[in-house]
């Protein structure tokens, strides 16, 4: 039996190019990916087809607590992402979960305003290594994408 996709769905009142660059611009990537009980993050993002995706979080001990090792396998500027996608814990490299699949696309319903959809897939492996992460796929970017347009509503007042 294969294991479904998360799939999240988010309106927001922005115009799409500025959404498409929140998950490509590290700065802003850190201010809404990293959990808000992690006490610090770092991303790193190395913009082209076979370039590097990295999302880190520091627990407040000041320990690296894990995060995604990440490939960026397709770019269409402001319309669609895809990355190969692993959960990573500590020690990086050495603690990777199998890889899936994450597609993300920017559409425009209306002027100014941008539909993203987030979809999660190819978590068969993922959910016989790692079950409880498996489970909670849809839910962590449920809660990722919540403070995506409080961050970029920041960014407009600056």
């Amino acid at each position: 039996m294969a294991y479904p996709a998360a799939r999240v769905q988010r309106t927001l009142p922005f115009p799409r190019e500025r959404v498409y660059r929140a998950w490509l611009d590290p700065d802003t990537m850190v201010r809404w990916f990293v959990d808000p009980r992690f006490t610090d993050g770092r991303a790193e993002v190395d913009e082209r087809v076979g370039g590097d995706y990295r999302i880190f979080q520091v627990d407040p001990e000041g320990d690296m607590t894990g995060g995604s090792e990440n490939r960026i396998v397709e770019l269409v500027p402001n319309e669609r992402i895809v990355i190969s996608w692993r959960f990573a814990g500590p020690n990086r490299q050495e603690d990777l979960s199998p890889e899936t699949r994450l597609t993300v696309t920017f559409a425009e319903p209306r002027p100014g305003e941008t539909e993203l959809t987030v979809v999660h897939e190819q978590l068969d492996e993922l959910a016989a290594a790692m079950p409880d992460v498996a489970g909670e796929v849809e839910n962590g970017w449920n809660n990722t994408l919540d403070r995506l347009a409080p961050v970029l509503s920041e960014e407009k007042t600056r």
